[in-house]
């Protein structure tokens, strides 16, 4: 494999960055520190641009090949943010911010697109420009969006887009990716039932929010399990349950529930958004209360594209010998933002036998990252070849 020697050279440099970071996590958009010490490296490097500031706090690195015959345009991105959770890994360079923790791995995904981004810098070996995104708000923020509504794509005339994740529990620096629908469509809802309050002794003289709501979580179930084609993948859960009383003898004037819907398909999300109002609206109406429904559109589902997946795996078959089938993943990634506006693909990389992510003793695995480096810089290399 062409770089890899590189990156085992650099590997303890890129491990230095990666557990800087790892230590000073920051949140969705509050990446100021490490769009900072982005930024900083990327002019370290020789980035014939480096520009701050797009998509609020995220970080754009342009790099020239050696020549620009083919008038082709890639794009690399990374994730910078890190989660809202207390680390329990006890490592050295455990997290110095109560309550925020790099517990999804970005720490990682920074730190190797910088390995790469240096390489490519100093090697140039390709006909065509490379564009190195780093993003903030992956978790919960749609930085992806945010960054592409500034103008990202077109800015710097980007073709196409690729995009890597850790994953625990697949082996160490192996490789999988699937074409098509990939990871899930997130979407909310919140759903407050309002009825009659009144003492717990006299039900009868109330409309009882708890027993509403309540059917309301049961009959939620059978979107899945007698609405929605079985062949067809949809998850609805109700994670939230809120009485506005918490008296031992109080029937509460109202109940909110709060829940998550993740679906594969447009069809699949408009049947989950259908169906909730009619069932709360209708069982809220049965019992006498009324029921009122915010429900959500979060991050889309994210599609793989045919071509650009398939040229990933071939890219990852000759870093690590060889790319397996991903499976589908009900979890959401915002990537399908840029997978929208460009044609691209998402990859898994293996982190071997550690805490899942958002996990709190979950850490990311240092060596992958020469695997990890060498797919992004195999992608370049590869898909703009040096004459």
């Amino acid at each position: 494999m062409p770089v890899k020697n590189r990156f085992a050279e650099l590997q303890d440099e890129i491990t230095a960055w990666r557990r800087d970071i790892h230590e000073n996590p920051e949140i969705l958009f509050e990446t100021h520190r490490t769009s900072a010490l982005v930024a900083e490296k990327l002019q370290e490097f020789g980035c014939d641009e480096v520009v701050t500031g797009i998509g609020r706090t995220g970080v754009v690195g342009v790099i020239k090949g050696k020549a620009d015959t083919s008038g082709k345009v890639i794009g690399l991105r990374a994730d910078m943010d890190a989660l809202p959770i207390h680390e329990q890994t006890g490592l050295d360079y455990a997290s110095k911010t109560p309550g925020a923790m790099h517990a999804c791995g970005h720490d990682g995904h920074t730190a190797m697109l910088l390995g790469a981004a240096k390489y490519l810098s100093e090697t140039r070996n390709f006909d065509g420009t490379v564009v190195v995104i780093f993003q903030p708000a992956e978790e919960g923020g749609g930085g992806a969006k945010v960054m592409c509504d500034d103008g990202l794509m077109d800015r710097w005339g980007v073709q196409e887009v690729y995009g890597l994740h850790n994953w625990p529990g697949q082996p160490l620096g192996s490789f999988a990716i699937r074409p098509g629908s990939f990871f899930a469509a997130t979407d909310q809802f919140d759903i407050t039932f309002e009825g009659r309050g009144g003492h717990a002794a006299k039900p009868h003289e109330t409309i009882d929010t708890t027993v509403l709501a309540a059917q309301a979580v049961l009959a939620l179930q059978t979107i899945a399990s007698r609405n929605a084609d079985p062949v067809h993948q949809i998850v609805v859960s109700v994670t939230s349950f809120e009485t506005s009383s918490k008296a031992f003898n109080v029937i509460p004037q109202k109940v909110q529930i709060k829940g998550t819907v993740r679906t594969m398909s447009r069809e699949m999300r408009d049947l989950a958004e259908k169906r909730i109002n009619e069932v709360c609206t209708g069982i809220a109406a049965t019992f006498g209360g009324t029921a009122d429904i915010t429900y959500h559109r979060g991050y889309p589902v994210m599609v793989n594209h045919e071509e650009q997946t398939e040229f990933a795996a071939k890219v990852a078959a000759s870093v690590s010998g060889s790319c397996g089938d991903a499976p589908l993943v009900m979890g959401g990634e915002d990537f399908a933002f840029m997978l929208e506006e460009r044609p691209g693909a998402y990859i898994l990389m293996g982190n071997g036998d550690t805490a899942m992510v958002h996990h709190p003793e979950y850490n990311f695995n240092d060596d992958a990252i020469p695997a990890g480096c060498s797919w992004w810089a195999e992608i370049v290399e590869q898909r703009m070849p040096a004459a």
